[in-house]
């Protein structure tokens, strides 16, 4: 099954003094989706953004935005974020009492199902739900804050979930890996099995965006062209 790897810029770690503006930096440099990062203080030891902010990027770009729910009782805003605009919404395993009902919310939301995992969380977790599901999300840091590096057993837990997957003949679920991806570790994600790379820090801190998603997708692309 061929898979090709799209670049997602996580705006946790964007300039929120001009965060239109730099949404729409990321896009014209060659993002394929923006990864929106909301923390409630409780499931994680910090607080990021919500829904108003949500619906104010929705206007100003065409990508698809990748809503990554690190909140507890996801459940109780799941309509609110679909109404504002995401097209994929990821749910901790961890944080969900019935991640079945809250799989189902979702797509009756009409919105891309995901459920994430944690690094210290068994991936099967997450694989029990597989066919409920457009993507599981493998957290390489521990979630709360950006700029952290990258977990390296989290390849070991990418390289299963893309064989259970791919055992199961799953091919539609995406995989996706958020955390301390950088130009120079891209590649061994991809190669691990991850076909979406969530990168914060390793894309805003540059000095050129375009440049270094050129730099990621060039060695993405090598990638592909030994694993397809």
């Amino acid at each position: 099954m061929k898979r090709h790897c799209k670049i997602a810029p996580s705006i946790l770690s964007a300039d929120f003094t001009r965060l239109g503006e730099e949404v729409k930096a990321v896009e014209a440099a060659g993002a394929d989706m923006i990864h929106f990062d909301v923390m409630d203080g409780h499931f994680v030891p910090n607080i990021s953004i919500g829904i108003p902010v949500l619906e104010s990027l929705r206007k100003v770009t065409r990508l698809p935005l990748d809503v990554h729910l690190m909140i507890e009782h996801p459940e109780r805003f799941i309509e609110a974020f679909a109404k504002a605009g995401a097209d994929l919404i990821s749910v901790h395993v961890e944080a969900c009492s019935d991640i079945e009902a809250t799989l189902r919310l979702i797509r009756r939301c009409g919105v891309r199902a995901s459920a994430a995992v944690n690094p210290e969380t068994d991936a099967r977790r997450a694989l029990q739900v597989a066919d409920q599901l457009d993507m599981i999300l493998v957290m390489s840091v521990h979630p709360g804050f950006g700029g952290q590096a990258f977990i390296p057993e989290s390849l070991d837990k990418l390289r299963l979930v893309r064989n259970e997957l791919d055992q199961r003949g799953l091919h539609h679920v995406d995989l996706e890996v958020d955390g301390g991806i950088k130009v120079d570790n891209v590649a061994a994600a991809a190669a691990a099995g991850a076909n979406i790379l969530v990168s914060g820090s390793g894309i805003f801190a540059a000095q050129s965006y375009a440049e270094v998603i050129a730099q990621m997708r060039q060695r993405l692309a090598a990638v592909e062209l030994l694993t397809n």
